[in-house]
């Protein structure tokens, strides 16, 4: 079975396809805010790159959030719209369990956190299993002293992952027992979503389109900004 990949969560565009033999082919691309203009011709690229076509792909997995609210509409919406065309099941992935599964091998308590924006981050703590890693806390959006204070009150050996500890690098760098992982691995990645839909695809673990839903946490930034200016 084919998987088509699709990660939009963040700043960076990204997508993979990939089988029970590993990721085919990958591509990423940070411009931000044009996530609409980029996506489909990523995808036209990678099919061509893969060579395969969309008739080809049996799965389609996406990324489901938390992340930027734009961002995650139109992957998701592209991610529907193929999987309905073509019908083949879907499988949503959180971007912060993207961030957890390439450190997947550390012993350490791992902490992934992406930038929300407005001087929050969204943020979930995961442990080493085999062959993997398992979440242990909820999604949860805070701000980055919340979450320093969350990881000083652990008290354990912590690795930390996501363009959210690079955003507010002051505030966790200093701290002892703590490390961050470096900024190349900072964004969710469509390959490591292409290799935890296949996991999940030998369970048959598998969402029809109409139930995949974004993880969002906090209503919209727009919805905020109305809501602030009507109160006015």
């Amino acid at each position: 079975m084919l998987i088509l990949g699709i990660e939009t969560a963040t700043t960076q565009v990204g997508c993979a396809i990939g089988s029970h033999e590993g990721v085919r082919a990958a591509i990423h691309s940070a411009r931000a805010k044009r996530h609409c203009e980029n996506l489909t011709p990523a995808i036209e690229f990678l099919c061509v790159q893969a060579e395969i076509s969309l008739d080809d792909i049996g799965l389609v997995a996406v990324d489901v959030g938390p992340g930027l609210f734009t961002g995650l509409r139109v992957g998701l919406a592209t991610a529907k719209a193929i999987a309905f065309a073509r019908r083949v099941p879907m499988i949503g992935v959180s971007s912060l369990d993207l961030l957890a599964f390439p450190v997947r091998f550390t012993p350490r308590l791992i902490v992934a956190a992406i930038d929300a924006r407005r001087g929050e981050l969204y943020y979930a703590f995961y442990r080493q299993v085999p062959g993997g890693v398992q979440r242990v806390t909820e999604y949860t959006v805070g701000s980055p002293d919340d979450l320093a204070s969350e990881l000083l009150a652990t008290g354990e050996d912590l690795l930390l992952v996501g363009d959210g500890f690079h955003r507010y690098r002051e505030v966790f760098e200093g701290m002892a027992k703590v490390e961050i992982v470096d900024q190349a691995s900072s964004q969710p990645s469509a390959s490591s979503l292409v290799q935890l839909a296949h996991a999940r695809a030998l369970r048959e673990d598998f969402s029809q389109v109409a139930d995949i839903e974004p993880i969002y946490l906090r209503r919209p930034d727009a919805e905020i900004n109305w809501t602030t200016r009507d109160s006015r």
